[in-house]
Parts: C-alpha cells; sequence; structure tokens
C-alpha cells in the first residue's frame, strides 16, 4: 500500500507571520518580568456569563505557562439572581450589600458551586484542536477565605452576609509554589463552621493585600476608567483617585467600588492595580505584554516626582552630574552652560533634593530625540528611577511627534540596549547633531524606534 504525501498549503501570509514573530519578540520583556509574579484576579459573574470567557480562561492559561502565579476570585452575582428568581424569592439589598437569609443562603451556595465547577472545567480542556492541548493545568479551591458575620448594621440583621476575617495565605503561598491555580468564591467559612456569603470584590482586595501581590487586576465593563466627561483614563495615580472619589460623580459610579478597591489595595502592599476590559477579546494580554497597554493602571505614582527643571534646581543637578562628568560618562557642562539649557531637564525630587535628572533634545523637522542626559543619585538606583526618568523623556518625545530617540554613550550602552535601544552610526544622527559630535570622545550611537 502507498500513501501519497500532499504538500500543505502554507494559510499564512508573510507580513500576517511577521506582525506575530514582531509581537512575540516585544512581549519578551513582559514575559521575563512577569515570571514567579503574583496576580489576584477579580472576575464576576457577569464577565463568566460573557461570550468570551472561555478565551479569558485561554489567556489566563497561558499567564500560567508563563510562570504567572494566579488567584482567582469568581463572583456569582446574575447567577445567584437567577436561582432567586427561580424560587421566587425576593432579592434584598440595603446599603449596596445583600441580605442573606436561610433560603438566599442556599441559592448561593448552588450558584457558586456552579460557576466554580463551570470555571474548572473550562481550565481542564485539553483536546487537540484547542488552545489549551496539553496544558494539564491544576486548579485549587478550598476554605481559604476565614469569615465572620456581618452582624446587624444601622438595624439591619444581614444574617448570612459575612466579611473577610482574613486569608489562610501560608496555604495559598503552598498551593502557587506547586505551580497550582487558586481558584476562589465568594464564600467564607468560619471557625465555627459557618458559610458566609461575601463580596467577591472583598476577597480579591484581601487575597492581594495579604499575599503582597504584584498586581490586583479587575474585569471591568467599560474599557477602563472613564472620567466624569467620559473620557478614557489610561493611568491614575494612588493620590489621584484618592482625591477622585472624595469628589461625588467624577467616577461613574458602576466603577467607584473597584477604584475604591483599588486605593485599597495600593495602600496595603500590591503595586500595581489594572482595571481591563472584560468585552475585548485579548485584552488582558495587551494590557500585561505591551508597552500602552489596554485598560488603565493605577499605581503608586512613581511619576509624580518628576517635573520639569527650573533654574533653581541647577545646582542640585550639577552636584548630581558632576561625579559622572568626572568618570567620563557625561560631557562636562558649565553652570553656564546649564543655566541656558536648564529647560531641556526634567528632574526626580525628593524631599526637595534632585535625585534624579534627564535632558531632551528635540529635532523636529527630522522626527528624531536626543535624550542628552540621564543621571541617578547612587541611593536611588535599585528603585527604577531611571527607567521612570526614560519613559518619561519617551512621553515627552511622543507628545512632540517624535519618531525615534537617540543616545551617545561611553559607558552605558548595555543599559540603553536592554531597554529597546539598538547601536548605530553617527550617520543616522540629525544634521546639526552631526556636525557637533566629538570624534575624539568616540560616543556609541544608540537609537530606540517610539513608532
Amino acid at each position: 500500500m502507498s500513501v501519497t504525501l500532499l504538500p500543505l498549503e502554507n494559510t499564512m501570509s508573510y507580513p500576517q507571520a511577521a506582525t506575530i514573530i514582531t509581537s512575540l519578540r516585544h512581549a519578551l520583556p513582559y514575559i521575563n518580568a512577569h515570571r514567579n509574579r503574583t496576580f489576584v484576579v477579580a472576575l464576576s459573574g457577569e464577565t463568566v456569563q460573557d461570550n468570551q470567557f472561555p478565551h479569558l480562561i485561554h489567556d489566563l492559561a497561558l499567564l500560567g505557562s508563563l510562570g504567572v502565579r494566579l488567584v482567582l476570585v469568581h463572583g456569582a452575582r446574575p447567577q445567584i439572581e437567577e436561582r432567586l428568581r427561580a424560587r421566587g424569592l425576593e432579592m434584598c439589598y440595603q446599603h449596596g450589600l445583600r441580605v442573606t437569609d436561610t433560603q438566599a443562603l442556599a441559592c448561593v451556595l448552588e450558584a457558586t458551586g456552579s460557576v466554580r465547577a463551570q470555571i474548572e472545567g473550562l481550565f481542564s480542556l485539553g483536546l487537540a484542536n484547542s488552545p489549551m492541548a496539553g496544558a494539564r493545568i491544576r486548579v485549587t479551591s478550598g476554605n481559604f477565605v476565614i469569615a465572620r458575620p456581618l452582624g446587624v448594621r444601622h438595624g439591619i440583621d444581614y444574617q448570612h452576609t459575612g466579611e473577610v476575617r482574613r486569608i489562610d495565605t501560608e496555604a495559598l503561598r503552598r498551593h502557587l509554589n506547586g505551580q497550582d491555580i487558586v481558584l476562589l468564591s465568594p464564600i467564607g467559612y468560619s471557625p465555627t463552621g459557618e458559610v458566609f456569603n461575601v463580596s467577591a470584590e472583598e476577597i480579591a482586595m484581601a487575597a492581594a493585600a495579604e499575599l503582597s501581590a504584584d498586581k490586583l487586576i479587575i474585569l471591568v465593563d467599560d474599557p477602563g476608567l472613564l472620567d466624569s466627561e467620559g473620557h478614557f483614563v489610561p493611568r491614575l495615580t494612588l493620590e489621584k483617585a484618592e482625591a477622585w472619589l472624595r469628589q461625588p460623580g467624577t467616577i461613574p459610579t458602576h466603577l467607584t467600588k473597584q477604584v475604591a478597591g483599588a486605593v485599597y489595595a495600593l495602600r496595603h502592599g500590591v503595586d500595581r492595580v489594572h482595571l481591563v476590559s472584560r468585552h475585548t477579546d485579548g485584552a488582558l494580554l495587551l494590557e500585561l505584554f505591551t508597552r500602552d497597554g489596554s485598560g488603565t493602571l493605577i499605581d503608586q505614582g512613581a511619576y509624580d516626582d518628576l517635573r520639569s527643571a527650573t533654574i533653581e534646581d541647577v545646582g542640585g543637578i550639577l552636584a548630581l552630574i558632576a561625579p559622572l562628568e568626572e568618570q567620563g560618562i557625561l560631557v562636562r557642562r558649565s553652570r553656564e552652560r546649564l543655566e541656558t539649557e536648564v529647560g531641556q531637564f526634567v528632574v526626580a525630587e525628593r524631599d526637595g533634593t534632585v535625585i534624579g535628572c534627564a535632558a531632551f533634545l528635540p529635532f523636529p523637522e527630522e522626527r528624531v530625540g536626543e535624550l542628552a542626559c540621564l543621571a541617578v543619585h547612587p541611593e536611588y538606583r535599585n528603585q527604577r528611577r531611571g527607567d521612570l526618568l526614560l519613559t518619561y523623556i519617551e512621553s515627552l518625545a511622543k507628545a512632540q511627534s517624535i519618531q525615534r530617540l537617540f543616545v551617545l554613550t561611553t559607558h552605558t550602552a548595555h543599559w540603553f540596549q536592554e531597554r529597546g535601544f539598538e547601536p548605530a552610526t553617527v550617520d543616522v544622527l540629525p544634521v546639526a547633531r552631526k556636525t557637533l559630535y566629538n570624534w575624539q570622545r568616540n560616543s556609541k550611537v544608540f537609537v530606540k524606534n517610539l513608532s
């Protein structure tokens, strides 16, 4: 018996393949940065009902396969209400909290059990033609949330509604170290053996805080956070988020609880909080593996101490760059020259002291810009201040439609290469800058594409 092998048709065009390759290469730094990090992801019951939910599970499985330590917290509000309606029971909310009587608790347990099984089933999918073929993902759930009764508040007895007392973080870490995905339901257990209906948002905040998670990711209905005028907000500092919460109407009502949760998490040891759309396919991956992300980032506001330099900063800048000039790392600048060029500088300030600076010189006609100086005080070099200054300069360049950023360096080539700069020749410099190139110094040229 003979078998004839027919050539397989190449269904992917070269541009498509090139796009995939480029995307993977750009994602690599983020893959390395996220490995062994702990992310807590909050999924509402509406998210579970969404048609895109299986795709989200695939994306979460990808995170797990890339070494991210995942804790998933799911809600079940619509599933609970569906069961209450089916039994002819009333939905009772007081001050935004469900009053859970004995009959309602039965619906809560039934709904949360069903949602948990649905999620576990999706993570178990391993058909050969599925995105999770061969993944073999272990999902762990259990009595990790220790709760207590909410009790009587404002004269209302909330009965079986509870609040988080603590999270069994030791058990969570043990499972995370074993590469399990931990799944937390909106259920808490008391030392007396009682079961309570607990807010999924509260569990997510508490788990992220007690684990000192690197990220708390909240899936929301919007593209991210919208301001009072409906404009998308890509980034918000902790300080501004708190200010907005104090101003009624600044944050959309349906996102107030999420932003308040973000503030709580950031105040209790979480590094970053992301609000990501549950409706956009792949939004989670775009948020985590691309430079601009897809949702809203809320963080401690490391940029808050960055500002444009003034003439009063000249002394501080000189003190900062003088040791680097003596080592030949930076070109010497006189005080007179610095006073005339101070408008090109941004500074990082801490308690009135300049602890970092960077200079940006644009050449708008050729849509290029020069990172002319970058210096950080030795005591702050392990706090990513250099990265923050570089990112800030890149944002300034983009705002001026600058497409490429170049730097001349003699000592720090590797630092810039690790941040996306590529070797180039003097010929790529703008004409005005090329004529000033110091051939005796023989600085190396590196260029970064910002477009």
